[in-house]
């Protein structure tokens, strides 16, 4: 019943939260404030002063005030109230207590309430906001002093908001991210607090620094994968392809392709620093220790890290054209007038821009080779068999 009930949950919360609260960073401006949320336990204790009838009536209120649905409103009020506990070891038990927290620990419904009563905490700020769970990104453009001011008052809104609802950031764990050649690299504040500056931080697992170069990242990877190949040559005695490949596959390659198409190598130093993983990798392989690269993966059946990452930026690419994410990618790309015939009938315009960095963006990099591939490829009815029609075109490509 209780995996059931959160299930209905879930189901029912998450059109609220999916237009809100992304993951995903549309724009990367002048200067970013990150900043870090007090976790959830940390929420949720900062309430335990509270009376469970007052909280569980404060529940209740807020989601109608949201408008949600009163039959669910009404089973989680009644989820919430008196429950009880007890402790079990071996035969022994402890006598029924009451609980004391709103939110059972451990549960679903706790995260999708957090992210209910965060949801609004971005009204009437000015700038770009970016939340994930308890990650917030404020961002804007700050090239002249008003509006470096606007970015500070946004900051003293969110602070005030935090105050009001007994929630607090972690102004330890917030800094601030400059971009720019000719950033003044103004200092601003939280409270009473001064924020401190950062060249690199990690989001969602990738380290990003202030010159969007991704070396950092690059190294972090192929060091990641290394270690874990190591710890294959050590633990396993088998170097069969049967046994190493999958090895190879689940464990070593996804360090290296973790969000990739985020972070993909330009320079040619980190390109050669992560491919050099799989050729590691493909010669630990019995019988092909002595033989080329390009003929061990063509022994093997697989492309370099390099023709995958262009694997990936094409089934991108085909989602945001062609899939599930046809309305995200009318607003990042724009067809090309059609002036020739020979096109595939999806050929997009190719924007020029005059910095380096920009164009290792994925909206800039992979239209030219989209624009490339057949019109057999692009028109595919389905993603699956988009993925075979690429295929067959890159095995005769770089």
């Amino acid at each position: 019943m209780a995996i059931q009930s959160e299930k209905l949950i879930t189901t029912q919360y998450y059109a609220l939260l999916v237009n809100d609260n992304r993951g995903i960073l549309r724009t990367l401006s002048s200067s970013i404030p990150y900043m870090k949320s007090g976790t959830y336990g940390q929420a949720v204790s900062k309430c335990g002063q509270i009376p469970l009838k007052l909280k569980v009536a404060a529940i209740s209120f807020y989601l109608n005030l949201l408008g949600r649905d009163k039959t669910t409103v009404r089973w989680i009020c009644n989820w919430l109230n008196k429950r009880t506990q007890r402790v079990l070891t071996n035969a022994s038990s402890s006598s029924w207590k009451e609980v004391m927290s709103a939110v059972t620990q451990g549960s679903v419904l706790g995260l999708v309430l957090f992210n209910i009563f965060i949801n609004d905490f971005d009204e009437g700020l000015e700038d770009t906001i970016i939340k994930f769970a308890d990650d917030t990104k404020l961002g804007g453009i700050a090239n002249t002093p008003e509006e470096r001011s606007r970015i500070q008052n946004n900051l003293n809104r969110l602070d005030r908001w935090a105050e009001t609802n007994k929630m607090k950031f972690n102004r330890d764990k917030c800094k601030i991210f400059h971009f720019g050649r000719k950033n003044g690299m103004q200092r601003y504040r939280m409270g009473d607090a001064w924020l401190d500056s950062s060249t690199c931080e990690k989001d969602l697992g990738v380290l990003v620094d202030n010159k969007l170069s991704m070396s950092q990242q690059c190294d972090a990877a192929a060091k990641k994968a290394n270690g874990m190949l190591a710890c294959i040559n050590r633990g396993i005695a088998s170097r069969s392809r049967e046994v190493m490949l999958p090895l190879y596959s689940a464990l070593v390659r996804p360090h290296l392709e973790y969000c990739v198409q985020f972070w993909a190598p330009q320079l040619k130093g980190d390109i050669d620093k992560v491919e050099c993983v799989q050729r590691r990798a493909t010669k630990m392989i019995k019988g092909l220790e002595n033989k080329p690269y390009e003929e061990r993966l063509k022994e093997l059946g697989m492309f370099s890290l390099q023709k995958r990452r262009l694997r990936g930026d094409m089934i991108a690419m085909y989602k945001y054209l062609r899939g599930s994410h046809r309305e995200e990618g009318a607003s990042l790309f724009s067809a090309a007038l059609q002036t020739r015939t020979g096109n595939n009938g999806f050929k997009l315009q190719e924007r020029r821009f005059h910095l380096n960095i920009r164009k290792n963006f994925l909206t800039v990099r992979a239209v030219q080779w989209w624009n490339s591939l057949p019109q057999t490829v692009v028109e595919a009815p389905s993603l699956e068999a988009f993925k075979q029609r690429l295929d067959d075109h890159l095995s005769g490509v770089l």
